[in-house]
C-alpha cells in the first residue's frame, strides 16, 4: 500500500436517488477538471450494480461525451453481447443512450477469441485445452494493456497510466475489479492488466486492472448500497490492516479514493463520514484540485526556503 496516499473519503446518502445524483455530479466535476487540464477525460467502469447507478448521466447536458475515453477496470472473457459482459451492462444502462463514438469505448479484442470462447465462453475448459486457453487469456490481457499504452502515451506519458476516474464496486468478500482475497494477483507489480482463469466468482476467466493502475489514478470511487454491504464495508474502512482487496486501493498523492454509499450500507461503519459538497459550477474546486493546490504550495515553500 502506498505510504504517500491520503485516507479514504466516505460519503453516505439517505437513499439511492441522492447517491446516484451526487455521483453524477462528482463525475461531471471530474470530467470538467480533466478537460481543463488535459483536453480529455479518461474513465474506467466496472460491472455488478455499478452500471445502473450511472443512469442519471444520460440526462446531464454538460457532459462532453466527445472528450471521454472509456475503459473497463475488469472484464469477463465473453462476447461483448453476452449477459456476463461488463461492457454489455454499461451499454444497456447508459452508453447506448448517449452520443459517444464506439472508438472511444475500449473493449476486449474479440478477434483474439478461440472458437470455443465465441460459442460457449463459460464452459469448463477441458484439460487438453488448458494451454490454448491460457495463451488466449494472456493475449487478451496484453492487448488491453496495449490499448492503455496507446491512450496514455503522449504529453502526459508516465510510467503508469493516470486515469482521471476509476469507478469500482465492492464484492461480498471484499474483492474489487477481479482482484480477490488471497489471490496471487494482489501482489502483481509488473503488469497493468492481468488475466485470471480461476476467479472464485463465475465466470472464471477474466482480465483485470492491477494495483499498478488503480493506485496511480487521480480518483478512485467505490459505489455500494444496501444492508447486505454493512459488515464488509465496516471491515474495509474500519480495519484496513486486514488487507482486503478494496482496502488496498489507495492512490498515491494527489490521488484520492472516495466511497459513495447509502446509510443502509454504512450502518455499522465507525469511520468518519464527510458531507458531500455539491459542485454547482465548473469553477468550484473538488478535493483533487484542493490537494493539487496544497502540494504546489508546499513545493513553492520548499523552493523558497532553499533559495534562502
Amino acid at each position: 500500500m502506498p505510504q504517500s496516499s491520503a485516507p479514504p473519503v466516505l460519503y453516505s446518502f439517505d437513499d439511492t436517488n441522492h447517491l446516484q445524483s451526487s455521483l453524477a455530479n462528482f463525475i461531471l466535476k471530474a470530467q470538467t477538471d480533466a478537460i481543463q487540464h488535459r483536453g480529455v477525460f479518461t474513465i474506467a467502469l466496472s460491472g455488478g450494480s455499478l452500471p445502473n447507478n450511472l443512469k442519471p448521466l444520460v440526462d446531464i447536458k454538460e457532459i462532453q461525451w466527445d472528450k471521454w475515453q472509456v475503459f473497463f477496470a475488469d472484464e469477463r472473457i465473453v462476447p461483448l453481447d453476452h449477459p456476463e459482459s461488463n461492457y454489455a451492462a454499461c451499454s444497456k444502462a447508459f452508453l447506448d443512450l448517449v452520443p459517444i463514438k464506439k472508438e472511444q469505448i475500449h473493449t476486449l479484442n474479440t478477434e483474439l477469441f478461440r472458437e470455443q470462447t465465441r460459442i460457449d465462453p463459460t464452459a469448463e475448459i477441458k484439460r487438453e485445452e488448458e494451454d490454448e486457453a491460457e495463451n488466449e487469456a494472456v493475449e487478451i490481457a496484453d492487448d488491453y494493456e496495449k490499448q492503455l499504452v496507446n491512450t496514455f502515451a503522449g504529453a502526459n506519458a508516465a510510467r503508469y497510466p493516470t486515469f482521471d476516474l476509476i469507478l469500482l464496486g465492492m464484492g461480498p468478500d471484499g474483492h474489487t475489479c477481479s482482484l480477490f482475497p488471497g489471490h496471487e494477483l494482489l501482489s502483481e507489480n509488473d503488469r497493468w492488466v492481468a488475466e485470471i482463469q480461476d476467479s472464485p466468482k463465475p465466470p472464471k476467466r477474466r482480465i483485470t486492472f492491477t494495483y499498478q493502475v488503480l493506485n496511480h489514478a487521480f480518483r478512485c470511487a467505490f459505489v455500494a448500497s444496501g444492508e447486505g454491504k454493512q459488515d464488509m464495508l465496516s471491515n474495509i474502512l474500519d480495519r484496513p490492516e486486514e488487507g482486503l482487496p478494496c482496502s488496498r486501493v489507495r492512490p498515491t498523492s494527489p490521488g484520492l479514493v472516495f466511497w459513495f454509499v447509502d446509510h443502509a450500507a454504512s450502518g455499522k461503519v465507525q469511520y468518519p463520514k464527510t458531507e458531500y459538497k455539491w459542485i454547482q459550477k465548473a469553477t468550484d474546486d473538488d478535493l483533487i484540485t484542493t490537494e493539487r493546490k496544497r502540494l504546489k504550495e508546499e513545493m513553492d515553500a520548499a523552493v523558497e526556503a532553499a533559495d534562502h
